[in-house]
């Protein structure tokens, strides 16, 4: 074959594969509709409480042997002392930092020694600690998991440690508009009431914490008639519960009566429908957020309103298809309904450029407006429900998903049993649901502004909206307050 015939065949055989490869990327026009959701079915929860108060859940499945346990501290961040915010996260995070008999060091090594994950952290309204491990290596495990949650030191150099590291990260927090807004949100929100502080701390707060403020708290909330602990996997109910009562069960209960749950309801400096710009004139963009009260976890509209939400966030969601998708302002708009013990914020924001911050912010209200005047059709409810469907089912193919699914049913005084029946809840949800919940629920009049980027680049087109605007520069900015505004004083 001559050279150049050779060329011309190969030019031909690349343009016939080029030809088919494209064929075979280009999308559907129209993508195929979600399959039927299909049906799940969990066994049973064994369920007993101790005689020193510790509630105690174990659920079976087989089908991996994996094993993952939590114990579940029936409050976080809410308990913060009003000047010591992080108080409780700062808790969670060090009681795997030493005990009594081990060192961090300690600890870390028997737990990878049995091939396991030891992690603790403080959320809203819980505090917990949760290992994972093959069902031949439980026993070990629970053991560490015990002494961890009853026996922790707090040592001086871990709490330091631990505040230097907590510091940085917040340092580095406070320099994202991002960041800046969703702290300044949940002032705005909640005021001076519990759920208004950053749940990390701040600056202020975090150098005042002491290892006898970390012990203190320990000491009124780590106890066994304030904690579920919860054992999901490849375990047998009775072999759960003896495990239970072996490393638990002589967890001394207090003498003390269980302190009343905080309340969290708003006080302080709060109303609604403010606008709220935080001037940062260095910032790259602005980060706009839409945040009000939503709902509590017992609320009888909680599945109308995640369905909403669901509606309005994700790729699909309208936020993103108006904002980022038809109008290319951003890389991505969401939103985010937090159900807790009390009632929780929603919350939908993006980040665009500075100059685009008020079109931003008149789009999110836009949003949320049109849904309570125009619902959306099947086309649409059909994959925003499928979505929900799938990452609760995504979620629980681990034994720690599962896990973690149980037992914030239990902190939250629900039935177990709902877990087999979100399908069928989300399912049922119809659009006039969704139109109802828009309208009643995430009332626009009532929801309220922030922005936090360069004030000069929005400033004059967002007075054009609203006729009243708290403008604070970002050197004034106090996150411990509810003005959100440093004191003379200081």
């Amino acid at each position: 074959m001559s050279p150049r015939l050779h060329v011309l065949l190969l030019g031909f055989v690349l343009s016939v594969a080029t030809s088919f490869a494209a064929k075979a990327q280009t999308p559907q026009a129209t993508p195929p509709p979600p399959a039927a959701p299909r049906t799940i079915s969990f066994p049973k929860p064994s369920e007993q409480t101790l005689p020193n108060g510790l509630r105690v859940i174990v659920i079976e499945r087989h089908e991996s042997p994996l094993i993952s346990a939590q114990l579940l501290i029936k409050n976080g961040g809410e308990v913060d002392p009003a000047d010591l915010a992080g108080l409780a996260d700062m808790t969670a995070n060090l009681i795997n930092k030493g005990t009594q008999s081990r060192s961090a060091t300690q600890i870390a090594e028997e737990i990878e020694s049995v091939g396991g994950a030891l992690e603790s952290e403080a959320r809203w309204d819980s505090s917990y600690a949760t290992v994972s491990v093959m069902s031949s290596k439980i026993g070990k495990a629970l053991e560490i998991l015990a002494d961890v949650i009853r026996r922790p030191t707090f040592k001086a150099d871990e709490v330091e440690r631990l505040r230097q590291q907590n510091l940085d990260n917040l340092t580095l927090a406070l320099s994202d508009p991002g960041s800046i807004a969703r702290f300044v949100a949940a002032r705005v929100v909640f005021g001076d009431s519990p759920y208004g502080h950053p749940i990390g701390g701040t600056p202020e707060s975090l150098t005042k914490v002491t290892p006898a403020d970390i012990a203190r708290l320990h000491s009124r909330y780590y106890r066994p008639d304030n904690a579920i602990l919860v054992i999901g996997g490849d375990i047998s109910a009775k072999q759960g519960q003896d495990l239970a009562t072996q490393y638990f069960g002589d967890w001394q209960k207090p003498s003390d009566p269980l302190a009343e749950p905080t309340a969290t309801k708003q006080s302080g400096v709060v109303s609604d429908g403010r606008v709220v710009v935080i001037d940062k004139p260095d910032a790259g963009q602005a980060a706009v957020y839409l945040a009000r009260t939503g709902i509590d976890r017992k609320d009888h509209d909680y599945f109308r309103g995640i369905v909403t939400n669901s509606v309005l966030s994700g790729y699909s969601g309208r936020l993103n298809q108006e904002i980022r998708i038809k109008r290319g302002l951003s890389y991505g708009a969401g939103s985010s309904l937090d159900a807790r013990r009390d009632v929780g914020p929603f919350v939908a924001s993006a980040q665009t450029k500075n100059e685009s911050g008020a079109q931003v912010a008149d789009l999110l209200l836009g949003e949320l407006g049109r849904l309570s005047s125009s619902p959306p059709v099947d086309v649409e409810l059909t994959p925003r429900k499928a979505v929900l469907i799938g990452n609760f089912s995504r979620n629980l193919e681990t034994a720690n998903g599962l896990v973690s699914q149980i037992a914030s049913l239990a902190l939250y005084g629900l039935s177990l049993d709902e877990i087999n029946r979100y399908i069928n809840n989300v399912q049922s949800i119809v659009p006039a649901d969704v139109q109802k919940f828009a309208s009643t629920r995430l009332d626009v009049k009532t929801s309220n502004i922030i922005i936090v980027g360069n004030a000069k680049a929005f400033l004059p087109e967002l007075q054009k909206h609203f006729s009243k605007i708290d403008v604070i520069p970002v050197s004034q900015l106090d996150l411990n307050s509810a003005t959100l505004r440093k004191s003379q004083a200081k």
